[in-house]
């Protein structure tokens, strides 16, 4: 018997249910950002799931997806989450790649109007151990670029005017809860998860 493969539908939907309950449970149950809700109440994230299996198949899609978010009405589509499910799963890997993504900015002329976060499920900052609490602030559990109106960052941060302490807090709030209080969310960032 061979082991049960998921149809692009199915892959989509269980990618796009992962996320969302990572985004409600951690990223706006936790406050790791403040300007998350407004935008996941309102319906504006535009959820994309990657078939690429290699950095040339996902510049392509993230081309598609800056473009279209440029293009976008922002009171209809505020911000992309393009997940990579398939490709990218070493973070050295994903982290090149965004040279690549922040090249390809600068190219379409987007630079200034959009940019891109990044999440990994195994996000690490340089000078920490895998373990670390404090890099699960950038984990996700598939490899993601969130494409951003600069115009939305400029109006999140002039209504939260300590935008520059979010990351402080983040930091204190991730140490205070553990790596227990963290799995127990049940969202991702275990270092032994698997990518599928």
């Amino acid at each position: 018997m061979s082991p049960k493969v998921d149809t692009p539908a199915e892959l989509h939907d269980t990618v796009c249910r992962d996320m969302q309950l990572w985004l409600e449970r951690a990223v706006i149950g936790l406050n790791l950002c403040p300007f998350a809700k407004s935008v996941h109440v309102k319906g504006q994230i535009r959820w994309v799931v990657s078939t690429a299996r290699d950095a040339r198949a996902l510049r392509e899609d993230l081309q598609r997806e800056l473009l279209a978010l440029a293009a976008a009405d922002p009171e209809k589509t505020d911000t992309t989450l393009l997940m990579a499910p398939g490709c990218l799963a070493d973070f050295l890997d994903f982290n090149d790649f965004l040279g690549e993504a922040d090249a390809l900015l600068e190219k379409l002329d987007l630079q200034g109007t959009l940019q891109i976060a990044s999440f990994h499920p195994l996000f690490q900052f340089a000078g920490t151990t895998p373990d670390d609490i404090t890099n699960f602030s950038n984990r996700a559990p598939y490899p993601t670029l969130h494409l951003l109106r600069e115009a939305s960052i400029d109006r999140a941060v002039e209504a939260f005017p300590e935008a520059e302490a979010i990351y402080e807090r983040n930091m204190q709030c991730l140490r205070e809860l553990g790596l227990a209080g963290w799995q127990a969310l049940g969202v991702c960032g275990n270092v032994k998860d698997d990518l599928p």
